[in-house]
């Protein structure tokens, strides 16, 4: 399976809808691939928090339509990052967007863990509740969005749910990339699992963005990892190693589970 990671660099001077489109013609550029991965809130900027009323869009918005036809048009699987989606009631989620090869939505996942400490995304955000898993021919998706990466658990959710690959849209600070490469490969090794962690490039609001997007595989091996501009990183990786290495070093069996709390 060759996966397309796409950093794509945040510019403020770009509008979201010059943006849409340029992504959605890098997309089209990626037929070749079997999956495509964009990163987190890349339409309007991670940290743009001042700008997340006012580009927040529905479900099936300008963002799910440029990239089911975007997924159409190369043929692929498309990840396409995420969005601010509006929700009936009025509230805003931070939501990602998976597409089959023939545009049609497959999957639509809520960030579960809100960053900010009580600010920022933490407050204007609501909190997704679903762990949500995607069926690809030979593999199956985890889906998780950046700062879930430092919560294990719901790694171990996705894989227990059967999630094969996991997949991690980002928009990671410069000033804690080391935590990001780290964090990636450990899911990947606790999880026996890739991980297909693509980060944005640019500055977003004022933040400067990490870049450095990677593919890890089962065994904690980074296959490829991108530099600090926007780039195309593209990896082939193996669905059927993660069977082997399961089998090869079983440790997920020797998990235990229900242990009752320190006197």
């Amino acid at each position: 399976m060759r996966a397309s990671l796409l950093q794509i660099a945040v510019n403020p001077a770009e509008s979201p809808a010059s943006r849409r489109l340029r992504v959605a013609d890098l997309v089209r550029e990626q037929s070749g691939a079997d999956l495509v991965v964009l990163p987190e809130l890349w339409p309007v900027g991670a940290f743009a928090y001042q700008s997340f009323e006012d580009e927040a869009e529905p479900l099936e918005g300008p963002t799910h339509q440029a990239m089911a036809e975007a997924a159409r048009d190369a043929g692929v699987w498309l990840h396409a990052g995420s969005i601010v989606e509006r929700d009936a009631g009025g509230l805003l989620y931070n939501t990602s967007l998976v597409f089959t090869p023939g545009g049609e939505r497959a999957a639509a996942y809520r960030k579960i863990h809100r960053f900010g400490f009580d600010k920022g995304e933490a407050v204007l955000m609501a909190a997704g509740d679903d762990l949500v898993t995607v069926d690809l021919p030979g593999t199956t998706l985890g889906l998780a969005t950046c700062y879930d990466l430092r919560f294990p658990e719901l790694f171990r959710g996705l894989t227990d749910a059967g999630a094969r690959v996991l997949v991690v849209p980002a928009g990671w600070p410069e000033r804690r990339r080391a935590h990001w490469t780290l964090l990636a490969q450990a899911r990947a090794v606790e999880n026996q699992a890739y991980v297909l962690a693509c980060g944005s490039a640019g500055t977003h609001a004022g933040v400067q963005q990490a870049a450095h997007s990677i593919v890890v595989d089962p065994w904690g091996e980074v296959l490829a990892e991108a530099g600090a501009d926007e780039e195309v990183l593209t990896a082939d990786i193996d669905p059927a190693l993660v069977a082997r290495t399961r089998k090869q070093f079983p440790a997920l069996k020797d998990r235990r589970l229900g242990l009752a709390p320190p006197r």
